[in-house]
């Protein structure tokens, strides 16, 4: 049995941030889904995992680590001897970090947000969050004109850092078809070996709220 536990919830967008990274590296890990309806996550027992409540939270043995970031920067560091995923060149870890601000910036604030409102019935500004996911993916479209990835000329995790959320977007009520190189970019991470889909809702419109 493997030493890796990742708890997650299946409709998290984060927590598959974490099972994409494990899959496209061929690591094992035991998925543990947690009732975040039921609260689960704000239990004394979680709480020890992550004192912020929140999935994903991966055990590697005798680590734990929290946050979805931080989960794809550790197990890049660990388990790609290469560097492909995290690359150490100074101008091409820069470029990959500038990306995970943006899955924790216009990614949450954007198309996040807005499933967030359709699947989880949250109480936010779902015009907003919509309005914003447009002024970001106009950005993102002209910057995937004439490449292949986000960050490098090969894939890091900056691409898996950004996926979930922006593939599911359709499932909060923003449409992707104007976006003809997110598209495209979108379909580059899903035919990548390894891949994994997260679940999709009722609320997913297209191939890409799959």
């Amino acid at each position: 049995m493997t030493n890796i536990n990742l708890y997650r919830h299946a409709l998290s967008g984060h927590a598959h941030r974490a099972e994409l990274l494990l899959s496209l590296l061929g690591l094992e890990a035991n998925l543990i889904d947690v009732d975040l309806m039921g609260g689960a996550h704000k239990q004394p027992s979680f709480l020890e995992k992550n004192r912020f409540g929140q999935v994903p939270v991966l055990q590697d043995g005798d680590v734990t680590v929290a946050d979805s970031n931080a989960i794809l920067v550790y197990l890049a560091t660990k388990y790609d001897p290469e560097s492909i995923w995290l690359p150490t060149a100074a101008e091409d870890a820069a470029q990959v970090q500038r990306f995970l601000s943006v899955a924790a910036g216009p990614v949450a604030s954007g198309p996040a947000a807005a499933r967030l409102v359709n699947v989880f019935g949250a109480d936010l500004d779902h015009q907003k969050a919509i309005d914003t996911s447009h002024a970001f993916f106009e950005v993102l479209d002209k910057h995937l004109a004439g490449r292949a990835w986000l960050a490098t000329d090969h894939v890091t995790i900056a691409d898996v850092a950004n996926y979930a959320y922006i593939a599911h977007a359709p499932e909060g009520g923003v449409d992707l078809s104007n976006y003809p190189n997110i598209r495209a970019w979108l379909s580059r991470v899903e035919a990548l070996p390894g891949f994994v889909a997260m679940q999709p809702t009722a609320a997913g419109l297209n191939k890409h709220a799959a």
